[in-house]
């Protein structure tokens, strides 16, 4: 049964005060409609794309020449966007100045730092001025194996001032991990930490760093930044290294210079997550990612200048570059690197009340270990400013939507994102504007014609089916890295349905016009033929407190598909008959008879990849004996080994 009341409706204060509202006021002048709900505009920014897109540029405000054309070859892939354009990148996000806070730093062990537009912009300029003394020019690539510090988004700053092309990842990636990413896009230039915190522990990666380096023909200079304050050393024991400060001595404060290139010149370099083979290498534009990151924080994140912008992230998750492109919007970037439960679970909520922080992005696995922790931010923290908290990584449970406003603040907006690495952005995400439903995605993006479809390409309304997009939007990759006739491109989005872009996720539009993700579809049970999201079964187990988290899959079994669910149990827990019985009768229940899983296995660790996504398809495959071909992807490879030949599951 549908909820009848939404957990939260916007004052009317909150819609008057709100980006979005004045970005409507401003689509009906330009169209000469009016538009008298979210759905309207939605529906005409899609039916609209050119119009729509020439709006978002002049409403946010981008630096660069804009040319004639907003959108030419209409199609999937091949679109092409403002072809005439010309812009920077990182003029559009250097556009503060003053001594006004650009980035505030907080690391474990109580390090802080900030810097003010001017400091970041000096910094920016000494980078760009020893990039091109290394002899970096337009297209060339800079890697960078970094915590997420200040140093990191001025390097990528001066990157892409010049027009060369940045890739990150953190520095808990293994050696081969590193190599598996920067070894395929032949980076001139690896930047990298004497070490980092975490947990408590100073870890050190210096020896990491030399066999990296070692490996990486291509580097003519290695950057050794210092955190742990033991820089020298590192860089004294590698080849072609030297420290930061070592490498800026030359040169002197002057006011950077910024190549206005094509809106598709090249960027940044990601990679897919994933651990059926070796990364993707993903080459997202300058002027995609810059016009769906202002479009994103003003419209739907609301975000305006002057903001304190957090999200926590590392810089191998997209949602670091997403994080930084905050500064576009004139906001001050909260950057945290260490763990979110060192000292407790309060580091965050600490930093959110100490710097008065607006809005306060994470994970929906955060939000699920704050409330199993017990905490209840809402008693122990002065959270007045934070106007937003956005959870994205995997589907956000009903349990913790309601969390969120019970334990965390009542007047609160809270965004539930989805998109990935693959569009550097969201499909579906927050609609400040709009009540917030239990469980529910507010809303698709605007300019995104998002829609759920049955397997014979047939859109479905309250059913579940494959998260596509219809039509053709801005921050679609250029390409991959190394796929010259674009065959892994179109293989990886487009063979499902031609022309239409198929994201892998298995969603469901509900009554309110939200949405929600079940998964991905690729991680699909299919027990009788009948398809079931794993998240469904997760939103059950995980409400009881004997079950911190777990992890589900499909068994090849008796010529038909078994569910498996794995379970990582409380302290002192044990997986008896009783407990059993009481997770097979609340999936029954809350799901469906369907979704009660044949066998049930208590394990000690689940499998997740570096940016905390659990990890089904490998654990699939350890169960059916198959190689699991990127283990580096995953954050605790040895966790997959409690998976294999388990005795439970031959039976």
């Amino acid at each position: 049964m549908p909820v009848e009341k939404p957990l939260w409706t916007p004052s009317a204060e909150r819609i008057e005060q709100a980006p979005l509202t004045a970005f409507m006021a401003a689509a009906a002048r330009r169209s000469g409609q009016d538009f008298s709900s979210y759905a309207d505009l939605h529906a005409w920014s899609v039916a609209e794309r050119e119009t729509f897109w020439d709006l978002v540029w002049d409403f946010c405000g981008v630096i660069g020449d804009k040319g004639e054309t907003v959108l030419a070859n209409d199609e999937m892939p091949g679109a092409a966007f403002f072809p005439d354009a010309q812009l920077n990148f990182a003029e559009n996000l250097l556009r503060g100045s003053g001594t006004g806070e650009a980035i505030v730093f907080r690391g474990e062990e109580k390090v802080e730092r900030r810097l003010t537009w001017n400091q970041l912009a000096n910094l920016v300029s000494r980078l760009q001025q020893l990039f091109v003394s290394l002899g970096v020019k337009q297209g060339d690539r800079i890697a960078a194996m970094m915590p997420n510090m200040p140093e990191s988004v001025a390097a990528m700053l001066a990157t892409a001032s010049i027009g060369a092309v940045w890739s990150s990842c953190s520095p808990d990636f293994g050696e081969q991990g590193v190599l598996d990413r920067f070894g395929q896009i032949e980076p001139k230039i690896f930047i990298a930490p004497d070490g980092y915190w975490y947990a408590g522990k100073h870890i050190e990666v210096g020896d990491k760093i030399a066999a990296v380096a070692e490996k990486l023909d291509s580097v003519g200079k290695v950057l050794i930044v210092d955190y742990l304050g033991t820089a020298e050393d590192v860089a004294a024991g590698i080849a072609k290294a030297d420290t930061l400060e070592t490498a800026l001595t030359p040169f002197a404060i002057k006011p950077v210079s910024f190549e206005r290139l094509p809106f598709s010149h090249p960027l940044y370099i990601m990679f897919s997550s994933g651990t059926t083979g070796i990364p993707k290498c993903i080459v997202h534009s300058a002027g995609g990612t810059l016009l769906q990151h202002l479009k994103e924080h003003q419209l739907h994140a609301g975000l305006r200048a002057g903001d304190r912008f957090f999200y926590f992230t590392t810089c191998g998750w997209m949602m670091w570059n997403w994080l930084v492109s905050g500064l576009a919007s004139e906001a001050t970037l909260l950057l945290y690197d260490g763990s979110p439960f060192h000292p407790d679970g309060n580091v965050l909520f600490d930093y959110a009340a100490a710097e008065k922080m607006t809005y306060f992005g994470t994970s929906a696995k955060f939000i699920d270990s704050v409330r199993k922790a017990g905490l209840k931010p809402i008693g122990s923290h002065d959270l007045a400013t934070v106007r937003t908290i956005s959870s994205t990584g995997s589907p956000l449970s009903p349990e913790d939507f309601q969390f969120v406003y019970e334990g965390i603040k009542h007047d609160i907006h809270l965004a539930s994102i989805s998109g990935g690495t693959d569009i550097m952005a969201c499909f579906v995400l927050g609609v400040p504007t709009e009540p917030v439903w239990v469980g529910e995605i507010q809303g698709a993006g605007l300019g995104m014609a998002v829609d759920v479809w049955d397997d014979a390409g047939r859109p479905v309304r309250l059913e579940k089916g494959e998260l596509v997009c219809t039509r053709a939007f801005p921050s679609m990759p250029i390409s991959f890295w190394n796929d010259p006739d674009g065959a892994k491109y179109h293989a990886a989005y487009f063979d499902r349905f031609e022309g239409i872009w198929c994201h892998g996720d298995f969603a469901e539009w509900t009554a309110h016009g939200g949405m929600i993700i079940h998964g991905r579809s690729d991680a699909t049970l299919n027990p009788g033929g009948v398809r079931i999201g794993t998240a469904e079964i997760y939103n059950q187990v995980e409400q009881l407190p004997e079950v911190l988290e777990a992890i589900c899959i499909g068994q090849t079994w008796d010529d038909d598909v078994r569910v498996v669910l794995f379970v990582r149990l409380a302290a002192g827990v044990v997986l008896d008959e009783d407990l059993e019985k009481r997770i097979r009768a609340k999936i029954k229940t809350g799901a469906s008879p369907r979704h009660v899983p044949a066998r049930i296995v208590a394990v000690a660790d689940i499998p997740r990849t570096k940016s905390g996504k659990i990890t089904e398809l490998a654990v699939r495959d350890i169960v059916h004996s198959r190689p699991v071909k990127n283990k580096e992807a995953l954050a605790n490879p040895e966790a997959l080994e409690l998976y294999r030949d388990l005795p439970q599951l031959q039976k």
